[in-house]
């Protein structure tokens, strides 16, 4: 399954996997390593981000640019759902300095 990020900072989830694992449209996102995680809360009395309904067919999106490390950029990303931890988990990706010391040494000599 796959999310969107989207250029102004929205996270999309489809409306099947929102109502399977949000069924109360608030959740908690956090960045864990290089994965989004976002877990679902069983009310809004404890605050957290509010799911709002984006289409009729019942797509969501919560706004979480303020969540996100800075260097990611808007696309489609996977998801999976992780039962033991309760959390869907959102792969991100590596920041375009995490490279490989021979990348470096490969684009560093002509």
């Amino acid at each position: 399954m796959n999310v969107r990020i989207t250029p102004q900072g929205y996270l999309h989830i489809p409306a099947t996997l929102a109502r399977q694992h949000f069924p109360q449209d608030v959740l908690v996102a956090l960045v864990r390593g290089r994965e989004l995680w976002l877990l679902p809360l069983r009310g809004g009395e404890a605050g957290g981000l509010l799911l709002k309904q984006r289409n009729p067919q019942g797509d969501r999106s919560v706004l979480i640019w303020e969540v996100l490390p800075p260097d990611t950029p808007p696309g489609d990303y996977p998801a999976f759902w992780d039962a033991r931890q309760g959390a869907l988990r959102v792969a991100l990706p590596q920041p375009p300095t995490a490279r490989t010391e021979a990348q470096h040494e490969r684009f560093s000599h002509p």
